[in-house]
């Protein structure tokens, strides 16, 4: 059984929308505008492409990363990895970054039967929450940032389901305060 991994920037009240940029939110680019850079709060980012083996997207982050990330040199290993996208209005994936549509969470279960390493998800606010909900992640990995934005995509759903126990297997606070926290899902 393969480990799904959610990888996310969240403000301590849990938004994830645009922490690099993002047009039409008021809040755009809170990560690096907002929050002084100290380079040891990313060591996360560049073990995380080290370690996965496949990249997980929704269709909206899908659509934004597939014209930038390509020529990025930053993410050689996630554009030489399998790319699968969760998506029922994609027709087709973007030639410029090949990925693999699935349908449905039920497809996202039958690919974390198979064979290989982690999945990394990143962005894809409404995936996320989705397979939380369906009980398909295994891991979060979150840099949490001193701030509260209050409106936003948030990462955490508000289905009303049982409540899901997590495990503190990985933490570091930064002399920024970005705070490193990952967890396991406990089963």
């Amino acid at each position: 059984m393969r480990t799904l991994i959610i990888t996310a920037f969240v403000s301590v009240d849990g938004v994830m929308e645009a922490p690099g940029g993002e047009p039409g939110y008021r809040n755009s680019g809170w990560t690096f505008n907002t929050v002084p850079m100290d380079e040891a709060a990313y060591e996360i980012k560049s073990r995380e492409q080290e370690e996965a083996a496949a990249l997980l997207l929704g269709r909206r982050s899908y659509e934004a990363f597939a014209p930038v990330w390509p020529s990025m040199e930053e993410f050689a290993g996630y554009n030489s990895m399998p790319r699968y996208v969760v998506s029922g209005k994609l027709t087709e994936d973007d030639p410029r970054w090949p990925a693999t549509v699935l349908r449905t969470l039920d497809e996202v279960a039958e690919l974390k039967k198979t064979e290989g390493g982690p999945i990394s998800v990143h962005g894809s606010a409404e995936l996320a929450r989705g397979l939380a909900d369906a009980g398909l992640v295994d891991r979060y990995h979150l840099l949490v940032f001193p701030l509260l934005l209050s409106s936003g995509k948030r990462l955490f759903s508000e289905a009303d389901k049982d409540l899901t126990k997590l495990k503190l297997v990985e933490h570091e606070v930064y002399s920024n305060g970005v705070q490193k926290q990952v967890f396991d899902v406990l089963r």
